[in-house]
């Protein structure tokens, strides 16, 4: 397939050089806009593949503004731009790009992150069909069970989960306008694990009575169509007394996403899912639903068919929560929303053979995750080789990837079989992957794309089936940014990211880590440690844990050790390391760029943006006027700054 690409550039020497170079490589271009404007009216008469933007576009509207259009629009994109400072690589990551390109760049970047892009899409597209593929077969599955009505529902919110993620699902029949008669919500507590919330237990929690339910219930507006609430438009929503109100500030959501199946009866069947994420809803949902909408509504239609319209008068608090034996998540502990959401991105991509990209900071438990991974997918019965970039010497990181043959060099008396190899056919986990020489990132580059490695000293490539997890706890953007990383091989890794939240942003798991952590220590010391005091318990609610679960393991495994009763009554926590933290980074030294764009904008901001003329910043820097505008696009400082 000869994929379209729509440039935009307002540049016409660049835009025209890049036409030349895609149409020998065998790309069709299918226009060249200027403007976001123009590219909008390109875009809407012929649909591209793939659409190479510059960042900083005549006019207004800036290719980051353009980029989001696309995204909606579900079209591939890959920025252009002159600067590859962490400012700008931070704005691009935002909009999620398939590619970045930094000015200059030779005619074989191009080439590649355009496969890299060609790559991705196929895999987000590939992945989303397999998604909406197991839905069905689940809802036919859920059809065949002769299940209770609302065991039937769990089941289908259970489906739901990997499509349209929520924290909190609300289902309601009821003819529009008018007060529901049937509502019953699930509350997500675990992986796999669901409580039921009818009317007895929001009572319960939330201290209210029948009365005021029901007058909230009376005044909560609804939609017609599906519609989606994030972040400002969700607050602006929960402003006045409702039932979104009470569920936001019950349940502590922050987005919501509502989807009106109009019935057979004339009913109309609400799904409202709610999320503790603020921006946790897209476009993408909508149009994943206009697929999914025909299935969902048959099975819909057969349960309410079956159920005769017996919910008039039924209780909806019957529906125990589901949790499994294993849910596959061994040794990872915890049931808050953040790590929920990295449970679900886990079963998402294990299945599928692509890359992954693990971030967190240390301690935050990378490798268990990786673990998860590897035991999901269909590589679970070979091997899983783990190494850790950051524990081997620079000059012995090669060789132990990649093997190397007899008498490659002094003390190479037999041939030997690297990490690669001994992982062929299972996954390999490289954690602290921003510790590779930047020599070595080529050849890794090398065996993500040709799928084949070369010993050191040999000659014939060697062909592997691996899959590779990495990891890192350092800011990627910021190593690429300042040269340590390459952009290529920081693009082919990050198909698929998951970002491992830190331990501060999920407290609510500490007691049950606290519990998992004395139970594990009392095996291996025979104590008999039962619990921690409320005072232990209050410290640890106001650490910062810069160590994260790691700290946590070692504090509860020394305090069990030192604990003179059944009851760990003190610990002995380290002061915050988070002032430290801070002022190592605010005297971090700037680099020249930096230190040039700073200035610039500190003229600038003295004469108004004003650039030519008497006074202008161009006659106080003592430059000319078009120099400083180039200077003023490379380093992406707009006037209005």
């Amino acid at each position: 397939m000869r994929e379209k690409i729509l440039i935009v550039e307002d540049e016409l020497i660049v835009a025209t050089d890049l036409r030349m170079l895609l149409e020998k490589s065998g790309y069709i271009v299918c226009g060249i806009a200027r403007s976001y404007h123009k590219a909008v009216e390109l875009i809407a008469g012929v649909r591209p593949d793939i659409v190479l933007i510059d960042i900083f576009l005549k006019g207004t509207l800036t290719g980051i503004d353009l980029a989001k259009k696309l995204k909606d629009e579900n079209i591939a994109f890959i920025y252009l731009s002159a600067n590859s400072s962490e400012d700008i690589l931070n704005a691009a990551k935002a909009t999620q790009p398939y590619g970045f390109l930094v000015k200059p760049f030779r005619e074989k970047d191009l080439v590649v992150t355009l496969e890299i892009a060609r790559y991705r899409l196929e895999h987000s597209q590939n992945t989303q069909i397999r998604k909406e593929a197991l839905f069905q077969s689940d809802l036919i599955a859920i059809s065949k069970a002769n299940l209770d009505y609302n065991d039937g529902l769990l089941k289908i919110c259970k489906a739901l989960q990997p499509l349209i993620p929520f924290d909190f699902i609300e289902l309601s029949v009821k003819i529009f306008a008018q007060p529901a008669h049937y509502s019953i919500s699930f509350l997500r507590l675990g992986f796999e694990e669901y409580q039921t919330i009818g009317i007895p237990e929001l009572l319960q929690i939330t201290g209210l009575k029948i009365d005021d339910i029901s007058s909230l219930q009376s005044i909560t507006q609804d939609d017609t169509i599906p519609a989606i609430y994030n972040e400002l438009a969700f607050q602006q929503l929960c402003e006045k007394p409702s039932m979104k109100r009470l569920i936001a500030e019950t349940f502590k959501t922050q987005s919501y996403l509502t989807l009106p199946l109009l019935l057979y009866t004339g009913e109309i069947f609400y799904l409202y899912f709610f999320s503790r994420r603020p921006d946790a809803y897209t476009i993408e949902h909508l149009t994943v639903f206009s697929r999914i909408q025909k299935f969902l509504l048959n099975i819909v239609e057969s349960m309410q068919k079956e159920q005769k319209r017996m919910v008039g008068n039924k209780s909806a608090n019957g529906v125990p929560g589901f949790r499994p034996e294993s849910n596959g998540f061994e040794g990872i502990i915890g049931n808050s929303h953040l790590l929920l959401n990295v449970f679900d991105l886990v079963t998402q991509v294990a299945t599928v053979d692509t890359s992954v990209l693990i971030l967190g900071e240390s301690g935050t438990g990378k490798e268990k995750i990786a673990e998860a991974i590897h035991s999901f997918s269909f590589r679970k019965k070979n091997t899983l080789i783990k190494i850790n970039c950051a524990a081997l010497p620079p000059t012995l990181i090669e060789t132990e990837l990649f093997g190397h043959e007899k008498g490659s060099f002094t003390g190479a008396i037999d041939k030997r079989m690297g990490k690669f190899e001994q992982a062929n056919g299972g996954t390999i986990f490289l954690d602290e992957i921003a510790e590779i020489p930047l020599e070595l990132q080529g050849k890794l580059l090398r065996v993500l794309q040709e799928k084949e490695i070369e010993r050191i000293g040999g000659n014939v490539p060697i062909k592997i089936d691996v899959r590779i997890i990495a990891a890192t706890n350092r800011n990627l953007e910021k190593e690429v940014a300042e040269g340590r990383f390459r952009l290529d091989l920081y693009y082919r890794l990050n198909v698929f990211p998951i970002q491992l939240p830190a331990l501060r942003e999920r407290k609510e798991d500490i007691p049950s880590l606290v519990n998992h952590f004395i139970q594990k220590s009392n095996i291996r010391s025979g104590r008999n440690i039962t619990g921690i005091s409320n005072k232990v318990k209050n410290m640890m609610e106001v650490h910062d844990w810069p160590g994260n679960i790691r700290e946590l393991e070692y504090l509860i495994e020394r305090a069990v050790l030192i604990s003179k009763t059944q009851m760990i009554e003190d610990i002995d926590l380290p002061k915050s390391l988070k002032n430290h933290e801070i002022a190592t980074s605010e005297i971090r030294v700037k680099t020249i760029e930096e230190n040039e764009r700073d200035h610039i904008i500190t003229v600038l901001k003295k004469c108004k943006g004003r650039i030519w003329g008497n006074g202008g910043a161009a006659e106080i820097l003592n430059v000319p006027p078009t120099t400083l505008n180039s200077k003023m696009k490379k380093l992406g400082i707009k006037k209005e700054y």
